[in-house]
């Protein structure tokens, strides 16, 4: 077997802390209506400062898992007035780096998005946004820890050319962060010499 053989299987769960787990239960399941799977109660656990904790699972689809921790007597920590219950950033953090961590949950068309939207619109955490970008829409709100969540269809399937445009870009940016002041003029310049480098290997593959 290669020994960089693709063997895993998908996501089996992402975890989040969170100070709220009544809200993030009527967010999930109650709102968006995914079934609580699994809990864990573990007291105990781990050196002895480390409080007791509930870890509990929500079903995604496709055997995926949101799953998050609520620790007993644990209060929400001080930080800046921006971000959600496990990092606070200050002020002068630009909201679009906060915001570039989130999940996004796939949907299978246009009709169960909307679905979601209404669900959502009706709750106490409305869509804040809807945009279509390159090949997804997508709407997004917080849940009630602060976490953004996307919910995201396809409008169209991505080819085996952006699959290879995506490489090109991606060994561009490796090879340009570790000179002085990348940029996205550096990137494309790059991007571009990777290219003239490897059309003849292209070219003999397609003969």
């Amino acid at each position: 077997m290669s020994e960089s053989a693709h063997l895993v299987q998908g996501v089996d769960h992402v975890a989040y802390p969170t100070f709220d787990p009544a809200g993030t239960v009527r967010f999930y399941r109650d709102t968006l209506g995914f079934p609580v799977v699994h809990s864990i109660c573990a007291a105990g656990w781990g050196p002895d400062e480390h409080p007791d904790f509930i870890h509990f699972f929500f079903d995604i689809g496709n055997g995926d898992r949101l799953a998050f921790f609520y620790y007993f007597g644990l209060e929400p920590f001080d930080g800046g007035p921006q971000g959600d219950s496990y990092s606070r950033f200050g002020e002068e953090v630009p909201i679009w780096f906060i915001r570039s961590r989130h999940l996004a949950i796939h949907v299978e068309s246009e009709e169960h998005l909307m679905e979601y939207r209404r669900r959502l619109d009706a709750s106490d955490w409305p869509v804040e946004m809807q945009i279509q970008h390159e090949t997804i829409e997508s709407i997004y709100t917080h849940d009630p820890n602060g976490y953004m969540i996307e919910i995201t269809r396809a409008m169209r399937p991505v080819t085996p050319q952006e699959d290879l445009d995506a490489n090109l870009t991606i060994d561009a940016l490796v090879d340009i962060v570790s000179a002085p002041n990348p940029s996205m003029d550096a990137l494309l310049v790059r991007k571009a010499e990777l290219i003239v480098e490897r059309a003849e290997a292209w070219q003999e593959v397609q003969a």
